[in-house]
């Protein structure tokens, strides 16, 4: 088995029901790749997440949909978290003179995030770590 092309950052554009089931498609597609079972997709309340084709996208593959609580950004918190840790360690941590330099700097951060940066919410582990077969080598 081999691992599936990791889905990319495209340019961003605005948040529209197009690109959030387009994304839903490509991150859906390289998780279960990696052998892990989605059974729910938390979102916040933006319209995109309350689109038909979101929720056609979701119910096709069975998956269960959570909104989270208006004006309760801590039920958010760990997105909120993911978000701010890149920013704050990679996106603003040194001056980039370039998109491209910027955009060449993630794949490097991402694997040291994901395979060798400890987390407390895992007792200390990387987030890759209880993946037994994320490169697809274990068959």
């Amino acid at each position: 088995m081999t691992t599936p092309a990791r889905p990319t950052p495209r340019s961003w554009p605005t948040n529209t029901k197009e690109t959030a089931v387009a994304f839903w498609h490509r991150a859906h597609t390289y998780v279960t790749g990696c052998g892990i079972t989605v059974r729910r997709v938390p979102t916040d309340n933006s319209g995109c997440y309350k689109s038909h084709p979101w929720r056609d996208a979701l119910t096709a593959a069975g998956i269960t949909h959570k909104h989270t609580r208006p004006y309760q950004p801590q039920t958010n918190g760990k997105v909120e978290r993911l978000h701010r840790t890149p920013a704050d360690e990679r996106a603003y941590a040194r001056p980039y003179t370039s998109k491209t330099k910027h955009g060449t700097a993630l794949a490097p951060w991402l694997h040291i995030y994901n395979h060798h940066r400890s987390h407390t919410a895992l007792g200390g582990l990387p987030p890759a770590s209880p993946l037994t077969n994320l490169t697809g080598q274990n068959t």
